[in-house]
């Protein structure tokens, strides 16, 4: 079993292990750092991969709304010819 790399995980899915990570730091009586640093740097990769996704996410609904604007724009150039 190959394990993901987190840019190719799901928006949930990150958000998901990051909470899961917040609670590990937060159900800790006493810390261990060596594993704490491990945490910290798949949050790291987490959030990283979570900004990127969301970056995508914007720019589809930026294109979405572009596509919308011009068909309106199509149908009201349409609406005034044939009036």
């Amino acid at each position: 079993m190959t394990k993901e790399k987190p840019s190719e995980k799901n928006l949930n899915s990150s958000l998901k292990q990051l909470a899961e990570i917040t609670d590990w730091f937060e159900n800790q009586e006493e810390i261990d750092v060596e594993k704490g640093l491990e945490k910290i740097k798949e949050a790291i990769s987490l959030i990283k991969a979570s900004k990127s996704r969301l970056k995508e996410i914007e720019n589809e609904f930026e294109e979405i709304k572009k596509d919308i604007e011009s068909e309106e724009e199509e149908k009201t150039d349409k609406d005034s010819i044939d009036s």
